[in-house]
Parts: C-alpha cells; sequence; structure tokens
C-alpha cells in the first residue's frame, strides 16, 4: 500500500476546503448576488447556549442578524438588505453558530450562512474558527466571522 506524501495530503486538503465556496458559486442561476435583495432571517445558535447568559443571548442574535447583514453588503456593495422577510425575490439568509462544547483557548466551533434563492434552492456556506482566533477580534469578532463567510461566496 502505498502512502501519501505530506506534499500530496497538503494539496487534497487545500481542495477539499475550496469544495464549499465553489459549490456556492456554481448554484446561483440566474440570480446576481452582486445586486441581490437579502433578508436575514432566524439567527440559529446551536450546541451548549449555556455558555452565554440569557440577556447576552439575545445580543447574540441581534449581532449575528447586523453583522452578517454587514459582511454581504461588504462583499456585494450594489446589494440591498432588506427587513420584511416576505420581500419578493429575495433571498433568505440564516446565520448560523454551532458552539463548541467549552470556552477553552483549543476549542473550534463552526459559522455558517444558509442562503435560501427565491427558486427554493438552499447554498450553503460554512467555516471553522478556533476560539482563541475569534476572541483576538473582541468586540469585532462577529464582523470577522461573518466577512470569512461572505468571502466565500461567488
Amino acid at each position: 500500500m502505498k502512502t501519501q506524501t505530506p506534499l500530496a495530503l497538503s494539496a487534497a486538503v487545500a481542495t477539499l476546503a475550496l469544495l464549499p465556496a465553489a459549490n456556492a458559486q456554481n448554484n446561483w442561476g440566474s440570480v446576481n448576488p452582486a445586486t441581490a435583495t437579502y433578508v436575514i432571517v432566524n439567527p440559529q445558535v446551536n450546541g451548549n447556549r449555556s455558555l452565554v447568559s440569557g440577556g447576552d443571548y439575545q445580543t447574540v442574535l441581534r449581532a449575528m442578524s447586523t453583522d452578517s447583514a454587514g459582511a454581504i453588503k461588504r462583499r456585494y456593495p450594489g446589494a440591498t438588505i432588506a427587513t420584511d422577510a416576505n420581500t419578493p425575490g429575495a433571498i433568505k439568509v440564516t446565520p448560523v453558530l454551532n458552539a463548541p462544547g467549552a470556552l477553552l483557548p483549543w476549542a473550534k466551533f463552526s459559522a455558517a450562512l444558509s442562503l435560501k434563492l427565491p427558486s427554493g434552492q438552499v447554498i450553503n456556506v460554512r467555516q471553522n474558527f478556533g476560539v482563541l482566533e475569534v476572541y483576538q477580534h473582541r468586540y469585532n469578532a462577529a464582523n470577522y466571522i461573518f466577512d470569512q463567510l461572505a468571502g466565500q461566496l461567488p
């Protein structure tokens, strides 16, 4: 049995890391993401939600809404961010955080944007983050996370 070299393995991992972004680029159909209308709906936090107190939890959800909308607008300055979930032709965006079991410096969590196109098709972009990596951005942490996710969009 032949083993892969570290270089070949690194190339394979790098290719797999690009697949979500490539998939996101190919599934938009006739929608132009740069000029589309987006509506942020129902942010979700999964995993250990007890890491945040009840009052802070609502703040986290609001930050997920505003910062994901801001990231989309920074990615696509010509896009429109609407507030009415019933806006005709709008892409419905659900920001998602999957919290780790504990806030340890080496812990990882994932964040995602789930975009439901007017056709009904769903495009998901996701990325893993280290707790320490995000903590370094302090008050700008949610902007950092959602900018990384929006950067995967075409």
